[in-house]
């Protein structure tokens, strides 16, 4: 089911949206401001409604930051009419723009569309546990923040989230990551793998991701 979260802090609209949503069969949840919304954003939402005029951060604000966070279609819900405006928050990372008063077969609709196009789109993302590891822009996720990998470490994570049921034995791992199995060697192999956990470590001290199979070499833990 799919999980749309709900940034609106007028009650009688958000109640009306989430009433809306759930009878089409999507699961909601609810924000009444762009810091409270930041905070529900997670790997378990789909799609999000934005309001643009919120107390403390405005939609204008946290767009980028929920993008960041999390990349999933933005539907920007404004009262402003200027095309100027609706450009600037494409610049921003929208996804989309509609205007209130709104029709509620056209949001849906759209919501539709959007999901349909990010699922297509979702082929490109691996996700293991709390991570979520992006093949189009190279980018990693766990646990809601953002690692930063060098070439080689997001590779050999790639590699192992592909197949997370796999033993992936080292030759392979140098086969799949450095092509030549003569310019690398255990130690190189171990001291990336270590650098990988202790990355992913920092961001979830409570989760173990790569597993270590002796003799063999390594597999994404269950």
């Amino acid at each position: 089911m799919n999980k749309i979260l709900i940034i609106e802090d007028n009650e009688e609209i958000s109640s009306m949206l989430n009433q809306l949503l759930t009878n089409r069969g999507y699961e909601t949840i609810s924000a009444y401001s762009g810091t409270e919304g930041l905070l529900l954003h997670s790997t378990e939402i789909n799609l999000i409604l934005l309001d643009l005029m919120l107390p403390g951060k405005n939609g204008e604000e946290i767009i980028r930051e929920l993008k960041r966070k999390h990349s999933v279609p933005i539907i920007v819900m404004s009262a402003i009419h200027d095309m100027d405006k609706k450009l600037d928050l494409f610049e921003l990372g929208a996804d989309d723009y509609v205007t209130k008063p709104f029709h509620n077969d056209e949001l849906l609709a759209r919501i539709k569309v959007h999901l349909r196009n990010h699922k297509e789109e979702d082929s490109s993302i691996l996700r293991y546990k709390d991570i979520e590891l992006n093949t189009n822009n190279f980018t990693v996720f766990c646990n809601n923040e953002e690692v930063f990998f060098t070439k080689c470490e997001f590779e050999l994570l790639k590699t192992l989230m592909e197949n997370p049921n796999q033993v992936f034995t080292k030759s392979i791992l140098f086969d799949r990551v450095w092509q030549d199995e003569d310019s690398a060697d255990d130690n190189t192999l171990n001291v990336h793998i270590s650098r990988i956990r202790n990355k992913l470590k920092e961001k979830n001290p409570n989760e173990e991701y790569i597993e270590t199979i002796w003799s063999i070499g390594y597999r994404m833990k269950k």
